[in-house]
Parts: C-alpha cells; structure tokens; sequence
C-alpha cells in the first residue's frame, strides 16, 4: 500500500508560487488548491490548529508545577484569583479579569506588610494557560539571574488565574513596588496557540491604560526565544527604573546588552 499522503498522489494539486517562503514562518500561506479549494491535508491541519487554539484558551495553569520551578529557584509564590470565578465569566466580562478578588487582595496585602521588594512578577493564565506552562520558567529563570546580578528585590512571585494584563498594576500597587512585570498567555493563534506575551509597567496603580505599559509579544521557541526575551524584558525594566517610566515613552533600542 502506498503510504503516501492523498494530496501528494492527487495530480490535480496545484502548487502555490510562494511555497519556498514556507520554510520562513509558521503563517498559513502557500497552501496550494485542488480547483477552487484547499488539498484536503491543508483542510485538516485548519481544523487541527483551530482545535489547539480552543484548547489552549480553556487550558489552567499548572500550579504545582509552576510552584515547584519557582521554589527551586528560590523564591516562593503566591496563588490569586481574579473577580471572574469561572472561565465562562472570565470570557464575557474582561473587566472582572482586571481586578483581584477579595480575598487575594487580602492575601497580598498581608504578603505586602513583611517585604519591600523592587519588582513584582505575576504569571497568568490569561487566553493560554498552555503559554505559561509551557514558556514561563525558562525566561523566569533567566530573568531572575539578571535582576539579583543588579540587586533588584523581587516580591514573592504571583501565580493568577482568569486573570487579565491589568491585574499586575493592583498586584504591584498593593506590594508597593516600583516596577510591575506580567508573563501573560496570548490570544491563540491558528498558527501559535502558546504564545506568551510579556507587559512592563513602571509605578503601577489600578486603573492604567495601555499606553502606560510596554509589551513584548510572541514568546516561544518558534518566535522570540527565551533568552531574546529575558534580554528585552530585563532591558526594559532595568531602563524604566533608571528613567522612571513606561509605555509609550520608553523605547526598545534594540535591546543592548547591560552586562
């Protein structure tokens, strides 16, 4: 029997001109057409991909996991819970993703009264929980190591569920801190459904907008690698403490190295 896959025996196949830039990027072009519709392959990869992507949107955090990477590193955490209790909740209202429940507020306010850290760093789940489980303890670590090299305090690690990008700025706010950084999972793609975003917000309070943050987008091994990241991220933060700012008036120049 020949095992070779139905589109590659079909000769009515035709190929696409932009096949060679496939070996590029991950983005769906050049998929070629069987008259005038896509190889049944092409057909059943879509289907695949969007399935991941639903996935990865319903996908938790895996805490233990998460807790035993960060305690390795030498630094412990603490698990929160946005005002949107379930997903379905979380997905229908974002601004209940912005704002602590009650008793994580309470939990962090009681973490707040025995540090006075530089940083806060909050993992969330945000639409992929796959992304952090994935991605987030590779560019932790590396991060980490930058900021002790620059005795840079860092408050207990913060673990969120159903938890939006705003939810860093009250995190931050109630450590007391002067830098808030979140490790995020992005909105799934066809071609990435665990891709992880990174958001830097100098002097954070409740109620910023996204011009106050800067955002470093499409962590993982097939876009910005680890290291990359970790370097742009420590960049960016290390620079919004020595000018005391973010968002849109802080520049990524090309990420130099600080040593």
């Amino acid at each position: 029997m020949n095992s070779a896959s139905p589109d590659k025996q079909d000769p009515s196949v035709i190929a696409d001109p932009w096949s060679a830039l496939r070996a590029f990027t991950n983005a769906r072009i050049a998929l070629g057409r069987v008259g005038a519709s896509l190889p049944l392959r092409e057909s059943l990869q879509f289907r695949l991909a969007h399935a991941h992507a639903r996935d990865a949107v319903y996908s938790i955090l895996d805490l233990g996991t998460l807790r035993a990477g960060i305690e390795g590193l030498g630094h412990t955490t603490e698990h929160v819970q946005s005002q949107a209790t379930t997903r379905e909740v979380y997905l229908k209202r974002p601004d209940l993703g912005r704002t602590l429940h009650e008793n994580s507020r309470q939990a962090i306010e009681a973490l707040s009264q025995t540090v006075s850290p530089s940083i806060a760093i909050v993992l969330a789940d945000g639409l992929s929980a796959t992304a952090i489980n994935h991605h987030a303890l590779p560019v932790l670590t590396l991060l980490l190591k930058r900021f002790a090299a620059k005795t840079l305090t860092v408050a207990p690690i913060v673990l969120a569920s159903q938890s939006r990008v705003a939810l860093a700025d009250e995190i931050g706010a109630l450590f007391r801190t002067r830098l808030s950084i979140i490790l995020i999972g992005e909105r799934p793609g066809l071609s990435s459904p665990e891709s992880m975003g990174a958001y830097i917000t100098f002097n954070p309070q409740p109620g910023l907008t996204d011009e106050a943050r800067n955002c470093i987008s499409n962590i993982h091994p097939q876009g910005l690698p680890y290291a990359a990241a970790a370097e742009k991220i420590f960049y960016l933060a290390h620079t919004a403490l020595r000018l005391q700012l973010s968002g849109v008036h802080l520049k990524d120049n090309d990420t130099p190295r600080l040593g």
